[in-house]
């Protein structure tokens, strides 16, 4: 089952288990302890009372009461000393036994705070590692939802670092995204029936923006309206249009007084506007359908057995439920969310080229408009397949997280 990071206040959460960050005592304390112990009600307090403590590294488990969830865990996470004292180890052991207690439990759902973080002082993105650690080594040998959730983005802080880099990344490929869209609708300068008029591609006949964009009508942006004036009334000059605009499209404007014979260039280029276009036979539905291609779900599973990877290997390294992938195999016609057919493309470690092919076998493609592709696109590029880190960062800019 996946491993999600959440933005959320621990003790509303609709899960099996949550787990609490205790002190030793287990009898309540200061910031979520207290929280904890507030929203469970007294009854928490007597049954704690009941269970003689706790030691560094170890975890209990309780009734909720009050709270949503059916059980509360606690776990005593170390105080950070430095370091040298096995911080590092008893926060990584009171990981492992609150999730044995929910599995010998049988629960299915479980989540967690970033233990020891807070008053007691262990560095937030080194108690976010051996969580990430300690949570998905469980994960490859259980079946489990595990929720880590992170009241405020200041837990992922000590990752600026590859945050700028990744934000530099956005900015470059949004401005590499307005270049392209100028370029396709740029403005022209268009003259119908004496008068000239701004247009953009897509918004005229093809024959208009053809004839329009072979002149140098085009204002650069660096030009003055003074210099774009005079540009326009030597052209206007120097390359006459023969066209003007009626009701009906493009059309040879009247001439007055005496009647002449366009040149043969013209008649020549009127003849074949008017000729229509060869007909094309439409195929058959019947055709259509023999020449479709192979499902998302029919291309996920050769390349899974390309990659030489078990089903379990390839659903959990894609942080997606065992069920979802059942209903995956089980329907050659399925269509996953857009996340999930990515969390799958990043765990056969795919190219982006691959990625692409993959994502438009369901139906979707990477987009330079959305953020959170782009800071797929990043990874992908950089060879880091690592779901959880790039999850970490999609939080981080506040985008929706991979797998399912």
């Amino acid at each position: 089952m996946p491993f999600i990071i959440v933005r959320d206040d621990i003790t509303t959460m609709q899960v099996d288990a949550i787990v609490n960050a205790a002190n030793e005592s287990l009898l309540g304390g200061g910031g979520m302890d207290g929280q904890i112990h507030r929203a469970a009600g007294p009854k928490l307090l007597e049954e704690c009372r009941t269970l003689g403590g706790c030691e560094t590294g170890g975890a209990k488990i309780t009734k909720g009461y009050n709270l949503p969830a059916k059980y509360i865990i606690h776990a005593v996470g170390p105080v950070w000393q430095g370091g040298s004292q096995r911080e590092k180890e008893l926060l990584a052991s009171c990981y492992r036994q609150a999730l044995q207690l929910a599995a010998d439990k049988g629960l299915e759902s479980v989540a967690f705070p970033l233990i020891s973080s807070g008053i007691y002082g262990y560095p937030k993105d080194q108690a976010l590692q051996v969580a990430a650690d300690t949570i998905r080594a469980f994960l490859e040998q259980n079946d489990m939802l595990v929720y880590l959730a992170v009241f405020d983005r200041k837990a992922l802080e000590a990752s600026q670092g590859l945050f700028q880099d990744i934000q530099s990344f956005i900015d470059e490929k949004y401005v590499e995204e307005r270049a392209d869209w100028l370029e396709t609708t740029s403005r022209r300068r268009v003259e119908f029936g004496g008068q000239w008029e701004d247009a953009v591609r897509g918004n005229l006949p093809p024959r208009a923006w053809e004839l329009q964009s072979e002149s140098p009508l085009e204002q650069s942006p660096w030009e003055t309206d003074d210099e774009a004036a005079s540009s326009r009334d030597y052209t206007r000059r120097q390359h006459p249009r023969p066209y003007a605009k009626t009701k009906r499209g493009l059309s040879l404007p009247r001439l007055k007084g005496k009647k002449k014979s366009p040149p043969l260039e013209e008649t020549q280029e009127m003849e074949v506007l008017r000729a229509p276009a060869p007909a094309m036979a439409p195929q058959s539905l019947a055709d259509r359908l023999k020449q479709m291609d192979e499902t998302f779900s029919q291309t996920l599973l050769r390349r899974i057995d390309l990659a030489g990877l078990s089903d379990p290997q390839c659903y959990k390294k894609a942080n997606v439920d065992r069920k979802l992938f059942s209903k995956i195999r089980g329907d050659i016609h399925y269509r996953p969310s857009k996340q999930t057919a990515i969390a799958f493309a990043l765990a056969l470690e795919m190219s982006l080229e691959d990625t692409q092919d993959l994502l438009r076998k369901a139906g979707y493609a990477l987009s330079p408009s959305s953020k959170a592709d782009i800071i797929v696109e990043y990874f992908i590029l950089h060879n880091n397949y690592d779901i959880f880190e790039i999850n970490q960062a999609l939080f981080a800019f506040d985008q929706v997280l991979l797998g399912a």
